[in-house]
């Protein structure tokens, strides 16, 4: 099936000001879905909906919501209600450096959680309740390799992003036999102004993976979840699987020393 027949005529891109929610957007736009951008940055919200509508023959809207509000799915709600949503991208949940749990403030690992976690639950809750109904859509909650395991200074981060896996994969049991796709996306380094900004993208010698491939792939395979992992991440996503817990949590802290000790 097309990916507008399957998953338009509308698509929500919650975390669309840039990187990979972005590409998202103008592929699923090329695609002749109308879109709907989610993000707190108004300026950059108008800059990627001028970017769609002149390049696209779609209809844009944008909503100014931060995610981790406790009124953000009644405001997402409301700048959805008279559409019909076959496709949902929950792209926000940034890392916004290394620190021990015992250095953070409370309000900082909150946020991490809020963003990662509560937010992605209830909006896939409420349009997975409208897809299932209609019998057909796509849900991709993008991940991180920093879910394989736990990571010195990574703590909460590698936590909230397992939490996204294991909770696609239960999504995926109970929406796919009502035909609606389901899918972690676990990317790594990629290239997104959110690595650039971040002290974790720095000094790493590790190639950075384009967005606009990761996005490529994950609408390419979505049918194919509950887990989607970028070809060249495959075999390090298996070993990782693979070892025992502390091998498993030595080995990340280890890989990302070079970050994590800035």
């Amino acid at each position: 099936m097309a990916v507008a027949a399957k998953y338009g005529p509308w698509a929500v891109i919650a975390g669309a000001s840039e990187g990979l929610g972005v590409s998202f957007a103008e592929q699923l736009a090329a695609a002749g879905i109308n879109i709907i951008l989610i993000a707190r940055n108004a300026e950059k919200l108008d800059e990627v909906a001028g970017m769609l509508v002149d390049r696209f023959a779609v209809q844009v809207r944008k909503a100014v919501i931060d995610l981790t509000s406790d009124d953000m799915v009644e405001r997402v709600a409301a700048a959805s209600e008279d559409v019909d949503v076959g496709f949902l991208l929950y792209n926000a949940g940034a890392v916004s450096g290394p620190k021990l749990v015992i250095d953070q403030g409370r309000d900082e690992i909150m946020h991490t959680i809020r963003l990662n976690t509560i937010g992605q639950t209830m909006l896939a809750q409420h349009f997975g309740q409208k897809m299932v109904a209609r019998g057909r859509g796509g849900i991709v909650l993008v991940g991180s390799g920093g879910a394989h395991a736990g990571c010195y200074q990574l703590a909460v981060y590698s936590a909230v992003k397992a939490y996204t896996m294991t909770f696609a994969e239960g999504l995926w049991a109970e929406m796919q036999p009502s035909g609606v796709d389901v899918a972690a996306l676990m990317i790594g380094r990629t290239r997104t102004p959110a690595l650039e900004r971040s002290e974790y993208g720095q000094d790493s010698g590790v190639a950075a993976a384009e967005p606009d491939d990761i996005a490529r792939f994950a609408l390419a395979n979505l049918e194919n979840g509950p887990v989607l992992v970028p070809p060249e991440l495959q075999a390090a996503f298996l070993a990782m699987r693979a070892m025992p817990r502390r091998q498993a949590v030595e080995t990340m802290t280890r890989a990302l020393a070079p970050q994590t000790s800035k």
